[in-house]
């Protein structure tokens, strides 16, 4: 029997009713016709065709593009806690299974890929990291919180804290404010240090979950950096854009004779030292500030061919349609160059972490950049995000991460 419908309807054009029966969890600012009542921004609401016909249940922000994020398509379900339990006790069990139990480090709920849109949980050994990008389910994280404290602390790792990193602008498309700090357990912080250490592929790295980029570190990546290891033994290494030194140890821990790893950035370089030093690599990885375009142009003028396998692995150069194209141009920039100093044989590791940048057109600028340095690409590997930031076909925004090997041949 179906519940009675107690929540205001929204109605949504042709175009939004597609989307939403293609699978897309989105309802835009424009695809709203009507609302049948006084909505509160961050309340739950049914999604309706010009028809009628129910087409799901989500959150309301008249604040946000994104008006309406759906969390279900069917009429049964109770929004209480046993509905927000399940959620995520489904997207832990999938991690357990994916992971094949690799938990110490991972993502646990990648927003509307595990259907809890605009919510994002890493979990760095015994700390969850939390970010929330939307209204309704801030609303609701003193229901949410206890649950995931409730469902992963029974694990090799029992939970000691759970901290929001919520100081990014984002928020404020949202109608949320900006800040960080531990969210309290039981009205008791169990941990107040913000530093914590994990193990990824076999490798030690400090996390500063206060600080650091995004939650504290970079997860999606975890087992291309193991694609490392197995290509880099008697390798002279040259990691691009190291941040906190993983594909350089990778390498190292592969068998690499000498990595040497470049970032502009002197904290994230000492970071970097710091992870080198815990894992006793100091003999193998060295560190050097530098601007990597200016760096890959100057080896090139100085027809400097000392590595035989480069690693680029940039910050994202767009996050919007605009700056595409420009973003495109720095692309082919650092890989034609990688591509020129790279002798016959040598490898090549390439990637980015934007959506708006597609596979089909990192592709191309490839094929191009090959072109103008006048080498060919056999390629080894291509690889996506780990399976703890799972994409969803029907939904291009969690499809975001393009990583490639390839000889130079």
């Amino acid at each position: 029997m179906k519940n009675i419908r107690n929540f205001i309807k929204v109605t949504i054009t042709v175009k939004g009713e597609n989307s939403i029966l293609n699978g897309h969890p989105w309802v835009y600012e424009g695809e709203v016709t009507k609302v049948d009542g006084n909505v509160k921004d961050g309340e739950l609401v049914d999604v309706i065709s010009n028809k009628e016909k129910y087409l799901g249940t989500g959150f309301f922000n008249s604040n946000s593009k994104i008006r309406i994020r759906i969390i279900s398509r069917n009429t049964n379900d109770n929004y209480d806690k046993a509905f927000f339990k399940r959620r995520i006790e489904y997207a832990w069990n999938y991690r357990k299974t994916v992971m094949n139990n690799d938990l110490n480090c991972c993502r646990v709920i990648f927003g509307e890929a595990d259907f809890l849109p605009g919510l994002t949980v890493d979990k760095f050994g015994s700390i969850l990291v939390t970010q929330t990008l939307c209204l309704g389910i801030d609303k609701i994280k003193d229901i949410i919180f206890p649950l995931l404290y409730e469902v992963l602390n029974n694990n090799p790792d029992p939970i000691t804290g759970i901290y929001e990193r919520n100081d990014v602008k984002i928020r404020e498309l949202e109608g949320l404010t900006e800040y960080k700090g531990f969210y309290p357990l039981n009205n008791n912080l169990l941990v107040k240090d913000t530093t914590t250490t994990i193990i990824e592929n076999n490798l030690k790295y400090e996390v500063d979950f206060e600080n650091g980029q995004k939650t504290g570190y970079f997860l999606d990546q975890k087992y291309n950096r193991l694609a490392i290891q197995n290509i880099s033994k008697d390798k002279t290494v040259l990691d691009c854009f190291t941040h906190t030194g993983s594909f350089a140890m990778n390498a190292a821990l592969g068998g690499a004779k000498r990595v040497v790893a470049v970032d502009i950035s002197n904290s994230a370089l000492e970071v970097a030292e710091k992870n080198i030093k815990l894992n006793n690599l100091e003999k193998t990885v060295s560190v050097k500030q530098a601007d990597i375009f200016d760096l890959l142009r100057e080896m090139d003028d100085n027809k400097d061919h000392s590595y035989d396998l480069i690693i680029l692995d940039p910050p994202a150069f767009t996050k919007s349609r605009s700056t595409i194209s420009s973003a495109m141009r720095g692309y082919k920039e650092i890989n034609y160059r990688a591509m020129k100093l790279l002798p016959r044989g040598g490898y090549l590791v390439t990637a980015s972490c934007s959506h708006f940048a597609t596979e089909a057109m990192f592709k191309e600028m490839l094929i191009n950049a090959s072109h103008d340095a006048g080498v060919t690409l056999r390629q080894v590997e291509f690889k996506e995000q780990g399976p703890d930031h799972p994409i969803l076909w029907n939904v291009p925004e969690t499809n975001y991460l393009k990583f490639y090997i390839f000889q130079i041949v």
